[in-house]
């Protein structure tokens, strides 16, 4: 029988409990870290590769930071691109087939009152603009002109909610204009084609305007900022519950994005590769002119964030786009957004806005 006290045995046991100790470890790390984080964008996008633009989303994704922070962890990044945009977003949340997505703000109202278990991580790509176009021989000169008028309105997007207010703001309704359901592009060749006779959108409408197939009749720019539109970065609930290590990660990468795009030295080089989406650097020169792009691009859930998603709720309830009342502090996870801006040196980087969009409690607020 051997003897348990020799010391080459007690070396041998030794070690094969640490082996023991660390392959328990890497099991658990290995159970812990997905094989895959799937990132759902609610555009078609376009480039090569595809990715979108106006949003500091899109610097990771060009970037490839994502790549390079979750790849050596065993984790593959995917990125799907949804021309459906935001409802199609939902049907892939529903359907566990995305883990995080980029979305506005209507969409995901809709998703979480139709029962969609997710989290708002962050903001990315705040405080966009909403324009009306029509053709350019069009005698429509402004919102009040469309009553009657055949109009195109992306339906179930972030620029809903709005083309309603602004329309309200103006004394008509939905029910006032002859409503069309197109998507970016198609509504862009119905413009082109003069098939329809106005369209809302955002910054994609300037590339039409300087080719001279639309022009410009409204713009929310420079406007009350609750005439604006919100998007924001958000995870399945699941996937937080099961990968936070990994939602961690890829927050951290968020942030480090939506730093680089508030740089306003980093302003033209931003343009510049948001171009790389097909829309021309001379259209995001003029969504964001007179815009400090800090502002634009805060990755903060402040009390002017908390506020139009409360709007958006209410909105759509009124306009029955939604069939019951929906919470909404307790659907922000700002504790990922706040390990990043502690554990980088960036509390302080941006200012938090009150609920009405002034900068009056920036220096209070913080998320």
């Amino acid at each position: 029988m051997s003897n348990p006290h020799n010391p080459v045995r007690r070396r041998v046991l030794g070690s094969l409990a640490a082996g023991i100790a660390v392959a328990a470890f890497s099991r658990r790390a290995t159970a812990d870290t997905p094989p895959a984080v799937r990132i759902g964008v609610a555009t078609a996008g376009g480039g090569n590769p595809i990715t979108w633009g106006g949003s500091p989303g899109s610097v990771a994704r060009l970037n490839r930071w994502l790549e390079e922070a979750l790849e050596p962890t065993g984790t593959k990044v995917q990125w799907l691109f949804f021309k459906g945009a935001g409802p199609a977003v939902n049907e892939a949340l529903s359907n566990r087939q995305i883990d995080l997505a980029y979305q506005g703000d209507l969409p995901a109202v809709v998703g979480r009152a139709n029962g969609l278990k997710t989290r708002i991580l962050l903001a990315s790509g705040t405080r966009n603009n909403l324009y009306l176009v029509t053709p350019p021989d069009s005698d429509i000169r402004s919102v009040a002109d469309l009553k009657g008028r055949t109009v195109s309105i992306f339906r179930g997007t972030n620029g809903h909610l709005v083309a309603i207010n602004v329309l309200a703001a103006h004394g008509l309704t939905e029910r006032d204009i002859k409503g069309v359901n197109l998507d970016t592009g198609s509504a862009q060749a119905a413009i082109a084609s003069k098939g329809v006779e106005a369209a809302f959108g955002g910054q994609e409408w300037f590339k039409l305007r300087d080719q001279g197939l639309a022009k410009i009749v409204y713009s929310t720019q420079g406007q009350d900022p609750r005439f604006t539109r919100q998007a924001h970065v958000l995870a399945r609930q699941d996937f937080i519950d099961e990968h936070p290590d990994t939602v961690q990660r890829a927050v951290d990468v968020f942030v480090r994005a939506a730093d680089w795009a508030s740089d306003e030295a980093n302003r033209e080089a931003l343009f510049e590769l948001w171009a790389r989406s097909g829309v021309p650097h001379a259209s995001y020169v003029a969504e964001f002119e007179n815009q400090q792009l800090d502002v634009r691009n805060s990755p903060l859930i402040d009390e002017f964030v908390r506020a139009r998603y409360h709007g958006v709720v209410q909105d759509a309830l009124a306009l029955k786009l939604i069939r019951r009342e929906v919470s909404v502090d307790d659907w922000f996870e700002p504790r990922f957004l706040q390990q990043s801006l502690a554990a980088n040196g960036l509390a302080q980087r941006w200012s938090a806005y009150a609920a009405d969009g002034s900068a009056s409690a920036a220096s209070v607020a913080r998320s």
